[in-house]
């Protein structure tokens, strides 16, 4: 178990999981996600943690046919500037590694956002924590359990 899914399970809230075999050498976890698991790409979200303003980290959650606009998600965050974090540091304050980041279960809550196409579907996908392994929920329990909030997240 992953502190994604025990995240769920705790919060009681309806979720599947699902496993796949992870080619190491497959270039996009998240199409890869949906290739094995089967489903649309724009149902697999990714989990992004920039830094905004050079200092303070936030989680984007953005479909993996998609690109994070870093001037939406540092609005979002009341900052000016955002940039991918250090992936030392993504791993110090989630507790996961990069390839398998889950919005859910961080080790320190980090504020979330939610790209909004996520609303358009009954459920979506997203990390549980590990690579091979997503967890599939609905949009509006990500947000719960997140504390994330819905907003246009994608580059025009």
């Amino acid at each position: 178990m992953t502190p994604g899914i025990n995240a769920a399970r705790k919060a009681r809230v309806v979720h599947d999981i699902h496993e796949y075999h992870h080619d190491p050498a497959s270039e996009s976890y998240g199409s890869e996600a949906a290739e094995k698991i089967g489903v649309e790409p724009g149902r697999v979200f990714k989990t992004l943690v920039v830094a905004v303003d050079g200092k303070e980290l936030a989680v984007a959650v953005v479909p993996v046919t998609a690109l994070l606009s870093m001037k939406r998600i540092a609005r979002a965050a009341q900052g000016k500037k955002a940039a991918m974090a250090d992936p030392e540091a993504v791993q110090r304050s989630t507790g996961y590694v990069m390839g398998g980041v889950s919005p859910l279960g961080q080790k320190r809550r980090l504020k979330t956002f939610i790209d909004a196409s996520a609303q358009a579907y009954d459920t979506v996908f997203v990390s549980a924590g590990r690579r091979g392994l997503e967890i599939e929920l609905a949009p509006k329990d990500l947000a719960t359990l997140t504390s994330g909030r819905f907003i246009e997240l994608q580059q025009e």
